[in-house]
C-alpha cells in the first residue's frame, strides 16, 4: 500500500522535474530559515491554484502538507495527487455556506499536524489572482497558529512568510520563478495575550503576516509593470558596470524602485508616464534588433562573428543527435498536453493550473506506454538504455532548443547591424538617458 510519505516523495520528483522543464529559472532565497524539525507554518501570497504549491514543494527541503481549496480535490487530474501527498481540504465560504463544521476537521487535523512537529502550508489570500499584489488576508493562519499554542505548552511553531514572484508566467520555458523566505513572524506577544484578546490577538497577528509577506514580493499594477522593472533593472545594471546581482538583491532592487513609482504617481504623474512609454519604447526596440542589454555596444568584428557562428555550430551539431531523441521521446505527451488544454477553454490562471495537471498525468503515461512499447519491439537492453536516456535526452532538447533560440536572435543582430550601424549607438544613448532620467526620479523620490 502506497503511504503518505512515499506519495510526497514520488509526487514531489515528478514535480521538480516539471518545474525544470517549464522555468527557465526557479530560485529560492532564504532556505537558511527554514527550520528542519520545528512545526511550521508557511503562509505564501497566491498567484496560481496549482503552481504555487508546486513551487514551495519542489524547493523546500521538508514534508509540506498543503491546505487547499475543496473543490481542487475533485478536480480529475489534480485530486489524487492532493490526496496522495495528504493535503487537507479548506471549504471556502461559497462551499461550507453556514456549516462551519465543514473546516472544524480541516483545522483540528491541521493543528494536530503541527504540535506533531509537521509542516502546513497555507495561502492566507483565500482566493488566487494573477495581479502581482497582496490581497487583504483571512484569518485562517493565525487562528491555526494561536490554536496550536492554545494549550499552553510551547509546541514553538515557526510563522514562515513567503513570497512568490514571477516573470513572464505560464510561457514555456521563458518565465521564471523566485520563491523568498522572510524571517520569521514573531509571535510571542501574540500568544500570551490570545486567552485574554482572542479576536484582536487574531486580528494583530494577521496584520503582522501580510506586512511580513509584503516584504518578500514586489508589488505592480499589473504584470506589464513589473516586467518593466525587470527590464529597467538590467538597463541600469549595464549601464553602471555592476556586478550581476543575487536573486535576492535584484528582488530588493525592484521592490525600491516600486516602491519609488508609488510615490512619485502622486507628485509627478506626467512624468512617471512619459518615463514608463520611453522605457516601453527601449524595450520593443531592444528586443526587436535581437540584442540583449549585456550585449548592446559589443564590437561585431570578422573575427567575432566567425569564432561564434564555429563554436555555436559546433555546440548544436554535438548534442542533436540526443536533442532530437529528447524531443521525440517527450512529444508525445508535449502535444497531447497542449490538445487537453486547448480543449477545456478555461480562463488564463485555470489554463497555467490545467497544463501542468496535465503534464503530471500525460507525460508519466507516455513515458510508461512508450517504455512498454521499446520493450516489446526491441528487447530489456533497449528498455535500459531508454530509460537512462529519458531525462537526460529531455533536458539536452530543452537546451539545443533555447541555443537554437540565441542563435536565431544573434544572428539577426548581426544582420541588423551591417544594415544599420547607427543601431548599437542609438540604443546605447537611450538607455543612457533612461538610466539619467530614472536616477533623477530615483532622486525626487527621495526628497
Amino acid at each position: 500500500m502506497l503511504t503518505i510519505a512515499m506519495g510526497y516523495r514520488l509526487v514531489r520528483g515528478v514535480i521538480r522535474m516539471l518545474l525544470r522543464l517549464f522555468y527557465r529559472r526557479v530560485d529560492l532565497v532564504g532556505a537558511d530559515r527554514i527550520p528542519s524539525h520545528a512545526p511550521l507554518l508557511i503562509a505564501a501570497n497566491h498567484h496560481n491554484s496549482l503552481v504555487d504549491p508546486m513551487l514551495i514543494m519542489g524547493t523546500f527541503p521538508r514534508r509540506i502538507t498543503v491546505l487547499a481549496n475543496a473543490p481542487l480535490f475533485r478536480h480529475p487530474l489534480i485530486g489524487p495527487f492532493l490526496h496522495a501527498v495528504g493535503a487537507l481540504p479548506v471549504n471556502r465560504r461559497k462551499e461550507a455556506g453556514d456549516d462551519p463544521r465543514k473546516n472544524e476537521a480541516m483545522f483540528a487535523a491541521a493543528i494536530a499536524y503541527l504540535k506533531a512537529g509537521g509542516a502546513i502550508l497555507i495561502f492566507p489570500e483565500g482566493r488566487t489572482q494573477p495581479v502581482p499584489t497582496l490581497l487583504p488576508l483571512r484569518t485562517g493562519a493565525a487562528r491555526l497558529l494561536l490554536g496550536t499554542e492554545a494549550d499552553g505548552e510551547g509546541h514553538g511553531v515557526t510563522l514562515l512568510p513567503v513570497g512568490l514572484v514571477f516573470e513572464t508566467p505560464g510561457t514555456f520555458r521563458v518565465a521564471a520563478a523566485l520563491i523568498a523566505v522572510g524571517a520569521p513572524v514573531p509571535v510571542d506577544d501574540v500568544v500570551a495575550g490570545y486567552a485574554r484578546e482572542p479576536e484582536s490577538s487574531v486580528r494583530r497577528l494577521t496584520e503582522r503576516l501580510a506586512d511580513a509577506i509584503r516584504a518578500q514580493i514586489v508589488e505592480a499594477e499589473d504584470q506589464h509593470t513589473l516586467e518593466l522593472a525587470a527590464a529597467l533593472e538590467r538597463a541600469w545594471r549595464e549601464e553602471r558596470r555592476d556586478a550581476r546581482p543575487d536573486a535576492e538583491a535584484s528582488l530588493a532592487w525592484r521592490r525600491d524602485v516600486m516602491g519609488a513609482a508609488r510615490r512619485l504617481d502622486a507628485r509627478a504623474p506626467e512624468r512617471v508616464a512619459e518615463f514608463r512609454r520611453r522605457l516601453e519604447r527601449y524595450r520593443a526596440r531592444l528586443s526587436e534588433s535581437g540584442l540583449s542589454d549585456s550585449q548592446l555596444g559589443q564590437p561585431y568584428t570578422a573575427a567575432i562573428v566567425v569564432r561564434w557562428t564555429l563554436v555555436n555550430a559546433l555546440k548544436l551539431g554535438i548534442t542533436l543527435p540526443l536533442a532530437l531523441w529528447g524531443m521525440a521521446a517527450h512529444a508525445v505527451p508535449y502535444w497531447l498536453t497542449r490538445i487537453a488544454v486547448a480543449a477545456m477553454r478555461r480562463t488564463d490562471e485555470e489554463e497555467a493550473t490545467d497544463k501542468m495537471a496535465a503534464g503530471l498525468v500525460l507525460y508519466p503515461l507516455c513515458w510508461i506506454a512508450e517504455a512498454c512499447a521499446v520493450r516489446r519491439l526491441a528487447g530489456g537492453a533497449a528498455l535500459a538504455v531508454f530509460v537512462l536516456l529519458l531525462v537526460p535526452s529531455g533536458l539536452i532538447a530543452l537546451a539545443w532548443r533555447e541555443r537554437l533560440g540565441r542563435v536565431a536572435r544573434q544572428a539577426r543582430a548581426f544582420a541588423r547591424f551591417v544594415v544599420d550601424r547607427r543601431l548599437h549607438d542609438d540604443l546605447l544613448a537611450e538607455r543612457r538617458a533612461l538610466v539619467r532620467e530614472a536616477m533623477a526620479l530615483a532622486e525626487l523620490a527621495r526628497t
